[in-house]
């Protein structure tokens, strides 16, 4: 597995990185989420992004890869969901990296994540200095900023955080116009999320709400891309995009990780094919932006 650094942060993680966003529910029974974890590190995935909203996510992690946390980058994300402090307050930043240490099994996370939030929040001094005293503390190792658009872009051009976590993938490409450049030239590490884009190739018709937007950027650009090519094309759009770290794969089963890594291990597309699925979104972006 290609390995990277992680912008000016000191850390490197793999081109392909596990997203567990899908093994936090009761229906992904523990034996799948051990052959996962276990089987994502063996294949030579360095990094793990998790949440506090993944539900059991966090717990599974702790619980399977404690034994091997030397072998990975660990990022999860926060700033909600602490117990009796309100969201978005410095205690609830405090209590929740206490709490994910915890039930992590970790004693430092990498890179944690202020999740979604506002710019107005996540650059709000109290905020700031949870974060900078728990990196005093040896409690994580980088400070990020995951979301989208204005709030995305606002925290990249601060000088207060290492890491960004942002979408890019076929259907979703304004991050990487001027967002992750802005982001590799500060030295800030880049995690792609939503790299598939949710797999809308594989529906047939209209889909429900949650995968609309893609579903309609897909039908507009009309790339000719064979079907059986398309988690290819988009693994290695994704994690081949220029300033990006890595690209994480939200999933549930080893199958589909193992795929996008042998996707991964082919290389960057060619710069024809590169240069056509960057054209046709551009010629039908019009209204788009901000939307998913």
């Amino acid at each position: 597995m290609l390995q990277r650094t992680f912008g000016a942060t000191g850390l490197h993680v793999s081109a392909i990185g596990l997203g567990t966003g899908s093994i936090g529910g009761d229906d992904v029974s523990e034996e799948q989420v051990e052959e996962l974890l276990l089987g994502a590190l063996d294949a030579g995935v360095t990094l793990i992004d998790t949440a506090r909203s993944y539900g059991l996510a966090e717990e599974r992690i702790g619980r399977y890869l404690a034994h091997r946390r030397q072998d990975f980058v660990l990022s999860t994300k926060g700033g909600y969901g602490a117990e009796l402090v309100d969201d978005w307050t410095h205690a609830a930043i405090v209590r929740g990296i206490e709490r994910a240490l915890t039930t992590l099994h970790t004693d430092v996370i990498d890179i944690f994540f202020l999740h979604s939030c506002p710019e107005s929040v996540a650059l709000r001094d109290d905020i700031l200095e949870a974060l900078e005293r728990a990196r005093e503390a040896g409690k994580i190792k980088v400070a990020g900023y995951s979301g989208e658009r204005a709030a995305l872009g606002a925290c990249v051009r601060s000088t207060h955080f290492g890491a960004a976590q942002c979408s890019v993938s076929l259907f979703d490409q304004k991050n990487l116009e001027a967002i992750i450049p802005s982001a590799e030239a500060r030295g800030l590490g880049v995690i792609a999320k939503r790299p598939l884009a949710n797999a809308v190739w594989q529906m047939r018709g209209w889909p429900d709400d949650e995968h609309a937007e893609y579903w309609q950027r897909m039908q507009a650009m009309q790339l000719s891309v064979p079907s059986y090519d398309w988690l290819d094309v988009a693994v290695r759009w994704a994690a081949f995009a220029p300033g990006v770290s890595s690209a994480v794969i939200g999933t549930s089963r080893i199958d589909h990780l193992q795929d996008a890594i042998v996707a991964a291990e082919k290389g960057d597309l060619r710069p024809e094919q590169r240069s056509q699925i960057a054209t046709a979104f551009a010629a039908k972006d019009r209204g788009w932006e901000g939307k998913v």
